[in-house]
């Protein structure tokens, strides 16, 4: 049976060393080797680190954009809300003028019937 390779096993960055290390003098090469392969592993480490931080901050982008344009929204319906209540009470106002009118009118003819009725002047 043929054993197959562990998937998690990433090849070492190729490449120069980091520039935040450099390697003391008198180590020897095994040393130096072992030193480099541990700070290889921890720098590409740390460019996935950063690379996540960059899709977080491109996430929150978005969530802020998302939420403006929500906040752009709800003054719209905010304002909607206002016309439709100044709208509620124009006709409010022009079904009780109607209706004072109206009651004025049959008071009106209530008195001018009472009148005839009476006999009296029409012409008053």
């Amino acid at each position: 049976m043929r054993e197959i390779p562990h998937s998690d096993d990433h090849p070492l960055p190729k490449g120069p060393m980091p520039d935040y290390v450099e390697h003391k003098e008198g180590v020897n090469q095994v040393g130096k080797l072992s030193a480099e392969a541990v700070v290889r592993e921890y720098d590409a480490a740390v460019k996935e680190i950063e690379a996540l931080g960059a899709e977080l901050t491109d996430a929150a982008k978005r969530c802020e954009a998302m939420v403006a344009g929500v906040h752009a929204m709800v003054s719209e319906i905010k304002e909607l809300a206002a016309n439709y209540r100044e709208e509620g009470k124009r006709y409010f106002l022009q079904i009780e003028d109607c209706s004072l009118m109206t009651s004025e009118v049959r008071s009106v003819c209530e008195t001018l019937k009472k009148k005839i009725a009476a006999g009296g002047s029409i012409a008053a």
